[in-house]
């Protein structure tokens, strides 16, 4: 009796019962693929039952960490400021071009801290020939009794521009604005950032231009 246990217990599987037990396995590994590993590692759900168990959100791609070269003098690409952001709309009357009292061109600028960023944009409506209308986007120090450091972004003639500028120093920042065609025009200037409108009469508006606040 003992040898004949013995022999029914060395018996093979079937034929069948492999390719059953193979066949989930398959389907079984397939599931995981499926469900588990497409979703949540490469961010494919064929099935939609990875979005429906949850593995879908635990994708996340593939990080590439950016970190500023030893030694560089860029502005940080993010930074803090202590006054609240603001946008303004500044328009700027300038009487044709050869006015005797020299009312055919202005300069106008705005205060922003080293590093700060300014997003502007200008026309001048009324002119057709963009030669006609000259600018000197610039900006410099004021500081009493040492000498004055200047940057110039862009000059050039034209009827618009917009940009964004990052000041490479504290100072005032803005334009140099001459009108040289035959008819009086007025510049509309947008203006957007962490800086601070100067008072009528100082430094950098010397003719008194009012801004118009933007909420």
């Amino acid at each position: 009796m003992t040898g004949s246990s013995e022999a029914e217990m060395m018996v093979p599987p079937s034929r069948r019962a492999v390719l059953r037990v193979t066949i989930g396995a398959i389907a079984a590994a397939a599931i995981v693929i499926l469900v588990g590993i497409l979703p949540a590692e490469y961010d494919r759900d064929p099935t939609g039952l990875g979005k429906l168990l949850g593995t879908s959100r635990l994708w996340a791609p593939e990080e590439n960490v950016v970190k500023p070269a030893a030694g560089s003098v860029a502005a940080p690409a993010s930074r803090s400021y202590p006054a609240p952001f603001r946008s303004d709309v500044i328009l700027v009357p300038l009487a044709a071009g050869g006015d005797p009292d020299r009312k055919d061109e202005i300069e106008y600028k705005v205060h922003l801290e080293k590093g700060g960023s300014l997003v502007y944009s200008w026309d001048v409506p009324g002119i057709s020939n963009p030669d006609e209308f000259y600018t000197e986007f610039h900006g410099h120090t004021i500081e009493s009794g040492k000498a004055m450091t200047v940057a110039y972004y862009r000059k050039a003639t034209g009827l618009s521009d917009n940009g964004v500028l990052t000041v490479p120093f504290s100072g005032v920042h803005g334009w140099y604005l001459q009108n040289q065609s035959e008819k009086p025009v007025t510049v509309k200037l947008k203006l957007a950032g962490f800086y601070t409108l100067i008072p009528a009469g100082q430094p950098g508006n010397e003719a008194g231009i009012e801004a118009q606040r933007v909420e």
